[in-house]
């Protein structure tokens, strides 16, 4: 029986077991299991390892995704510059780890861009915003980063003006704010500048529509969740695991 599995901290809902249950039975694979595994410290990896030697692979979400890091052999290219793993493969004694949020943020934004969408905000300077700013690099697409307080290398939300906002017509968030149970939270955005040209993405996956995206639907702008880029980061994870 080959094991799969995602570490974090608390894992009262995982994505992943739901995801990988439904694709085992749905595609009839039959030798695969995939179990979440809660644990209270990264220290205690090495002996969740050694207690299951049939690991093939796992996930790795909050609040793992850096400290995991030295625990591993090697990084792939894109988890060495982004400085967080959220994929680690076994393969003959050796751990590496990927980050394949990267993956599925590129592929799920990717058909959306259109030729105006030449600059971005990200919202947020968190790990997620760290893998959506590779991919931004990746595809030569200039960004600003936004946050609440001012530091070197970010803007904060009083000084986006009607220059940035109609220059800038990709908008990512990558903060909790608007997550559930929080619905009427939403980034302090001057909402009254978004037009039809704009692209709201938001990681957020519940609700399916924050107050963030609808606040841009509002104004006629394409909105975007993360509920794809979860599916498509899983299947990249399977595809790294199989050597697909």
């Amino acid at each position: 029986m080959k094991i799969y599995g995602l570490i974090g901290y608390p894992l009262s809902h995982s994505f992943s077991k739901g995801f990988f249950a439904e694709k085992f039975a749905k595609e009839g694979i039959k030798d695969c299991l995939y179990d979440s595994f809660p644990i209270p410290s990264i220290e205690e990896l090495p002996a969740l390892i050694t207690r299951y030697p049939e690991l093939q692979g796992l996930n790795v979400t909050i609040p793992y995704k850096e400290v995991v890091m030295p625990y591993l052999d090697e990084l792939s290219p894109a988890a060495a510059q982004i400085r967080a793993v959220n994929c680690i493969h076994f393969k003959d004694g050796r751990k590496t780890g990927y980050n394949t949020d990267a993956i599925g943020f590129r592929r799920s934004l990717e058909p959306l861009l259109q030729s105006h969408h030449n600059k971005a905000l990200v919202l947020g300077t968190g790990g997620a915003a760290k893998a959506v700013q590779y991919v931004l690099d990746s595809m030569n697409i200039p960004y600003k980063l936004v946050s609440r307080k001012a530091s070197p290398g970010t803007i904060t939300y009083e000084q986006l003006d009607e220059e940035i906002m109609s220059s800038h017509k990709l908008i990512v968030n990558t903060t909790p704010l608007g997550m559930y149970p929080n619905v009427e939270a939403a980034p302090e955005l001057p909402y009254d500048l978004i037009s039809s040209g704009h692209l709201l993405y938001d990681l957020i996956y519940n609700p399916a529509v924050t107050a963030f995206l609808q606040k841009g639907a509002d104004r006629g702008a394409v909105i975007k969740n993360g509920h794809e880029m979860l599916i498509l980061q899983a299947e990249a994870s399977w595809e790294i695991w199989n050597g697909l």
